[in-house]
């Protein structure tokens, strides 16, 4: 079956590329726990939004300043609450943050080691510079970590190639991708040694609304691999949330 625009009409009339992606990892954690070998596992991983929200306590600084702080054991009084200069800048901002789409596979034979990652884009992930910077530093994190990664990219409505800016931030480029790197694709990666050599090994595809999606390498481990259809648990999921 052919690749689907989830991002424009006629789809996005009646399903939400929300509800696709969310659901995408959890077949492939399926389609997955029939291959895996034994001792991996397999985890989907969804996240929108802050990790973490902190809450700031509001406090009178006059008082605070000018209150003396006791010293319970031997009475003295402590030196006053030290005030630090002006900021040499002061920015009004936020940080970063990200979707994340993802199947994490673990070794769980070597204490639950992370072996694999497959990321699906999100549209969030590539509409600015700062949130590319940060998709691109996680996937060039796990690789240094010897951890492969497999990235997939289906969002039509951001011409950006998160995988060819992986690379170029690697030092490094993919000549089957031409001049202009599509903004559709799926390609794995992994760092690793090779004898006394140190390789970058890639295997990228173009995408295309109306065609099938291919099957990736998934590597484990130095010499073990996996087939990762990407057709197969595409239909699935498609099927399952009833996207013609």
């Amino acid at each position: 079956m052919p690749l689907r625009d989830h991002f424009r009409p006629p789809l996005d009339d009646f399903t939400s590329w929300e509800g696709f992606h969310g659901q995408w990892p959890a077949i492939i954690v399926q389609q997955l726990r029939k291959c895996l070998p034994s001792g991996y596992v397999a985890e989907p991983r969804v996240h929108l939004g802050s990790f973490v929200e902190i809450d700031l306590a509001t406090f009178d600084t006059d008082r605070l300043v000018s209150a003396p702080v006791r010293d319970s054991e031997e009475g003295g009084v402590a030196t006053a609450v030290w005030s630090p200069p002006k900021p040499s800048v002061a920015i009004e901002t936020s940080l970063p943050d990200y979707d994340e789409y993802a199947v994490r596979i673990y070794d769980a034979q070597r204490g639950r080691q992370l072996v694999a990652a497959i990321e699906i884009v999100s549209p969030a992930n590539k509409d600015r510079p700062e949130h590319r910077n940060v998709f691109v530093a996680k996937c060039a994190a796990l690789l240094q970590k010897g951890v492969a990664v497999s990235i997939v990219d289906l969002v039509s409505v951001r011409h950006f190639n998160l995988y060819a800016e992986l690379l170029s931030f690697l030092g490094h480029s993919d000549p089957t991708l031409g001049t202009d790197p599509p903004h559709l694709y799926a390609a794995s990666c992994r760092w690793g040694k090779k004898g006394k050599r140190t390789l970058l090994e890639c295997w990228s595809h173009i995408l295309a609304v109306g065609q099938p999606l291919p099957t990736l390498p998934l590597w484990l481990a130095e010499d073990r691999v996996l087939p990762l259809d990407l057709e197969q648990s595409y239909e699935q999921a498609c099927h399952d949330l009833w996207i013609a």
